[in-house]
């Protein structure tokens, strides 16, 4: 069975998506390009989770080293558990 929606309705609609739209673009910029964007996101997550991970195994032969765990430097630093 077909949906029966008003040719007013539907137009409606799509008239709020393409505001929507519009009103996406104002805010990423209008000479913008996502992917772009995306890409050079994603680019400095990698960075970053290889300085942390660079530092988790630092803080871990520091903790070797003074026969403490990783928990014990994390509160002897004031590290926080969050990134």
């Amino acid at each position: 069975m077909y949906a029966s929606t008003s040719a007013t309705k539907t137009q409606a609609h799509i008239a709020t998506l393409q505001e929507e739209i519009q009103a996406l673009q104002e805010t990423l910029g209008a000479n913008e390009n996502a992917e772009a964007i995306v890409k050079t996101h994603i680019k400095l997550l990698h960075r970053y989770n290889e300085a942390k991970d660079a530092t988790q195994i630092l803080i871990g032969r520091l903790a070797s080293l003074h026969n403490k765990t990783i928990r014990q430097i994390h509160e002897d630093y004031d590290l926080k558990d969050s990134d």
